[in-house]
């Protein structure tokens, strides 16, 4: 069986989830199952609770978890589905969970998917779940201007996102635009020569994937709400791999981690906040240099830990 995806910091994600024995975890995005054979195979007396959007993920990762039968559960669901998925495998707390919210190698290396710049004649289509009916087609050729505009601001943080919906408009006045290689280069077009290097057009196919998927929607609550779920003494690890998902993250973990807001001239509190989580990272861990090496995805990426107060 050939490498399905590279799962990343592997070492430092069993570390932070500090896994307990006979303890349950849930693992939000089991891709081909990296990270939930670790999790498995760090006690034999593991349970496990997983979920994907992705068919193909999901085959994979029954295969590779196949030593570890009759201990872990996967359900076609988005993470955020956390609470039916929950309910139905009978189970009310965890001992840890992990969010991966990347895409995996998989989906950007399987050129039919749609979600990568270099995917020349392939189908813009950038669907995590093949269930969904909104694909990358859809958005590039029917969103009006200024929502495409919005999209590729918010989502892409990309500079010339006025010049780029411009000539899109313009080109699929002419006809509609199907593939990635046709999207890409509409993006080089209308980007300055001095920035036109290989991967210019990467900010905006992913403004676009995150639309498609809604990746950021719901983001928050489903945190605040997963990290709820966890016992005392429970964890949460979350990957993340761009600003946007990070800067959630932090936020929520910021929020959690603080009791009392009252002005300190207060003599009893009356706001009624509590400590829910501490940090275990002020800053986010970071992959390391070896494995930047050898993996370059793993560069951006950055986990947030944080533990459930007793």
């Amino acid at each position: 069986m050939g490498e399905y995806h590279r799962p990343i910091m592997v070492e430092e994600v069993i570390a932070g989830l500090d896994i307990r024995p006979g303890g349950v975890y849930f693992d939000g995005t089991v891709g081909g199952g990296g990270h939930s054979y670790a999790i498995l195979a760090a006690d034999p007396t593991v349970r496990l609770i997983a979920t994907d959007k992705d068919s193909d993920a999901i085959r994979e990762a029954e295969e590779r978890l196949a030593p570890f039968a009759g201990r872990f559960r996967i359900f076609r669901s988005d993470f955020k589905g956390y609470a039916s998925v929950l309910a139905e495998a009978g189970i009310e707390k965890l001992d840890g969970y992990l969010l991966d919210l990347g895409i995996s190698s998989h989906q950007i290396d399987t050129a039919s998917r749609g979600f990568a710049y270099t995917a020349g004649d392939a189908p813009l289509d950038m669907r995590m779940d093949d269930r969904a009916s909104l694909t990358a087609e859809t958005v590039v050729n029917e969103y009006p201007a200024e929502e495409l505009l919005r999209i590729l601001r918010e989502y892409g943080e990309e500079t010339f996102a006025p010049s780029i919906v411009h000539n899109l408009v313009r080109e699929r006045e002419r006809g509609r635009i199907t593939t990635c290689g046709a999207l890409r280069e509409i993006i080089e077009r209308s980007v300055p020569a001095k920035y036109r290097y290989h991967a210019c057009a990467r900010k905006t196919f992913q403004a676009i994937r995150i639309e498609v998927n809604g990746e950021l929607d719901g983001l928050k609550e489903c945190i605040e709400g997963l990290t709820r779920r966890l016992k005392p003494g429970g964890r949460a690890c979350i990957l993340t791999f761009h600003s946007l998902e990070d800067r959630i993250v932090k936020s929520v973990f910021r929020s959690m981690s603080e009791g009392c807001i009252c002005p300190k001239s207060f003599p009893v509190c009356v706001c009624g906040r509590k400590q829910e989580i501490e940090l275990i990272n002020r800053k986010p861990v970071t992959a390391g240099e070896a494995e930047q090496r050898e993996n370059t995805r793993s560069s951006s990426a950055k986990l947030r830990i944080a533990r459930k107060v007793e």
